[in-house]
């Protein structure tokens, strides 16, 4: 019996949408995937998460559910639907039960990159626009990582302070995606995210960006995934 998972579920990130999946996107339909993609509100971890089951509901057998960034947070809470048979992380964050991504940036490591984040407005973070390209995507055209600067989604603060409350990794398979340059969570952090959720890790010489800058590195790995390969 052919247990490979032929549906993928895109799940990305704060101050950016869906539409940088679009690479990923492409690369895993040539390959006969069916793929949606989750447009997060970013306002809360409850109503992402009710966002992405609303897109596992629709599909029909066995699902790879992937996150980038905050994505992972958010697969972390809506991972454990059933439809769900693998994770995969793309530099992101893989919070433990109780733990949210404001846990998981509390206490950064002296000399870590610190992401250039403003000031809440009204309940809401944006990334500095002119050193959004240095730390969010290094690695891109610079005409391009200007664009997602200034097409930023405001990031809610009760998405960051959002608590995962039964971490899917726990229960399900899932595989890391380690962004070797990334400047928004340090490698190290990553890595021991990783390590502890029992992922099975690549890495890959990109930015936080690595999504769009290596978008075969990533489809590399849901395959990977969705042939349940550790």
């Amino acid at each position: 019996m052919n247990n490979t998972a032929r549906n993928v579920v895109l799940v990305h990130g704060g101050f950016v949408d869906g539409s940088g999946w679009q690479r990923v996107y492409h690369l895993l339909r040539q390959e006969g995937y069916h793929i949606r993609v989750v447009q997060n509100p970013t306002l809360s971890l409850d109503g992402d998460a009710t966002a992405t089951r609303r897109i596992l509901q629709q599909l029909d057998g066995p699902t790879v559910l992937v996150g980038h960034s905050y994505g992972g947070a958010v697969i972390s809470e809506a991972g454990t639907h059933p439809a769900v048979s693998a994770l995969v992380y793309i530099a992101a964050f893989t919070p433990d039960q109780g733990e949210s991504v404001n846990t998981l940036i509390a206490n950064p490591p002296p000399g870590a990159p610190v992401p250039p984040i403003l000031p809440p407005q009204d309940g809401f973070l944006f990334l500095d626009r002119d050193r959004f390209p240095a730390s969010f995507a290094d690695d891109l055209p610079i005409d391009e990582a200007r664009f997602m600067a200034d097409s930023q989604v405001p990031w809610g603060v009760d998405a960051l302070a959002g608590a995962v409350t039964e971490p899917a990794w726990r229960t399900k398979p899932s595989w890391y995606l380690v962004a070797t340059e990334d400047r928004m969570i340090p490698p190290p952090a990553q890595r021991a995210m990783a390590e502890r959720a029992g992922a099975t890790v690549a890495e890959a010489s990109g930015s936080h960006s690595i999504y769009l800058s290596q978008p075969q590195a990533v489809v590399d790995l849901i395959k990977q995934a969705a042939a349940g390969a550790r």
